[in-house]
Formats: C-alpha cells, structure tokens, sequence
C-alpha cells in the first residue's frame, strides 16, 4: 500500500511564513500529480495548489503570489511553501496525490490518495 504523511504545520503569525512537505511511500512505481488542499472549520475542502511529474502548477486564487508548490520527485515528495499568511489561511492542509501508480501483489494499480492532514494556525 502507499501512505502520504503531512508535516510541517503550526502557529504563525499572520503575515509569517511557513512550509509544509508532503511524503509518498510504499510500493510506488510513479506519481502523477500531487497537491495541497485545505479545510477551515464549518467550511469545504478547497484545492490549493497542485503540481505535475513535470512541474506545471496550478494554484486557487486565494493563494497565487503567496503560495509555492514544488517537488522532489525521486523522494515522491510534495513541498508547499507558504508567505504572507493570513487568518483565513487557517485551516488543516492535506496532500493529495490523485494517481498513485504502484506495485500490489505482482500487480500494476493506481489509487487516489489522500494524507491524513496537518494544521496550520494564522493567529496573533
């Protein structure tokens, strides 16, 4: 099977910085894209950036200039550096990897994968 476990979450203060990494293991023979999404309280799980094997990104409006997502792709695994945070980026942020191709019992599968998310407060 494949995991993804999340770290780097915390306190900061609005307008700090903070960055979050996101690693793939297991039987991993190739990822496709990986990502962040967010949840806030009482809110719906949102896309906040997103990267291919090849590096094109994607980011939510709410984010662009502020957010950067990267990659390592022979660790298979997900950065997402964050600046000029606010209060309203206070949510958990989970890593999402949509097409996992790996090895399972001498078969070939692909799974959508989610982590079990990290909590980033923005608060003074």
């Amino acid at each position: 099977q494949v995991q993804l476990v999340e770290s780097g979450g915390g306190l900061v203060q609005p307008g700090g910085s903070l960055s979050l990494s996101c690693a793939a293991s297991g039987s991993i023979i190739a990822i496709n894209a990986m990502g962040w999404y967010r949840q806030a309280p009482g809110a719906p799980r949102e896309m906040v950036a997103f990267i291919t094997s090849s590096n094109s990104t994607n980011y939510a409006d709410s984010v662009k200039g502020r957010f950067t997502i990267s990659r390592d792709n022979a660790k298979n695994t997900v950065y997402l550096q964050m600046s000029s945070l606010k209060p309203e980026d206070t949510a958990v942020y989970y890593c999402n990897a949509p097409d996992v191709k790996y090895w399972h019992g001498g078969e070939i599968r692909i799974m959508y994968y989610w982590g079990k998310g990290t909590l980033v407060t923005v608060s003074s």
